[in-house]
């Protein structure tokens, strides 16, 4: 968020005294069902969560990766719904947002933020319309490797990620064989190394170019975080 936002100290002492309260839920559990109302916004303060829609087959489409920093469920409206269910991919910890009211830079801050989630959305349809499985593997790991960026979790080119090949599947509309099989193109391909549930994109800039992506902007005043070019290729 104040990557996002400059925040000032009244946000950031707000926003520490939430955290202070932050509740765990473990795996697998929901943090938010879709069709009910929403009690609150909450800001996922660590793990990874997934918004996802569930076909009455069973079939599970997962929209959108929730990352730390980010927030759930806010609506400007009374009584908003949900639309979509949220699941703990991992163990996470939330907590209640605080009165944006009474912090209008945080709120700014959150505006920007749900801002990119649509931009993220929107570029989800895209890769899930018209990009090919090799593509959507990549562009998921660039924009994975954008957003930790963005919330200080990534080293260099490197990020955590955990999630099964199933996970991805999910997320990319694949079987899991078919994810298998681009990951292993895409390492002979010298785009990234997958080991020990990290990942490293080997010359983002290029992998970037390649599929044709952009980082997503919502706002002028922000700058871009672009990944560097690493000066000499890891293969």
């Amino acid at each position: 968020l104040s990557t996002i936002g400059a925040l000032g100290a009244d946000a950031l002492a707000a926003l520490s005294d939430a955290i202070a309260d932050a509740q765990p839920v473990r795996a697998r559990r929901e943090l938010m069902s879709e069709g009910r109302e929403i009690a609150e916004p909450r800001l996922l303060v660590r793990g990874w969560a997934v918004r996802v829609r569930l076909l009455p087959d069973g079939r599970r489409q997962f929209l959108s990766f929730i990352l730390p920093g980010d927030v759930i469920g806010l609506c400007g409206f009374p009584q908003p719904l949900a639309v979509s269910t949220v699941n703990a991919l991992t163990d996470v910890t939330t907590c209640p947002l605080p009165d944006l009211a009474a912090l209008p830079d945080l709120a700014t801050a959150c505006h920007v933020g749900r801002a990119m989630e649509e931009g993220y959305l929107l570029a989800q349809i895209t890769r899930l319309g018209r990009y090919n499985a090799q593509e959507r593997i990549a562009d998921l790991m660039l924009e994975l490797h954008e957003r930790l960026t963005l919330n200080g979790m990534t080293r260099d080119r490197s990020f955590d990620l955990p999630l099964t090949q199933e996970t991805l599947a999910d997320a990319l509309g694949l079987t899991s064989v078919h994810v298998n099989r681009m990951v292993q193109q895409a390492r002979r391909d010298g785009d990234l190394q997958w080991k020990g549930g990290r990942v490293t994109l080997l010359d983002p800039p290029a992998l970037a170019q390649k599929i044709g992506r952009l980082p997503v902007r919502v706002s002028a005043a922000l700058t871009p975080i672009e990944p560097r070019r690493s000066p000499t290729a890891m293969f």
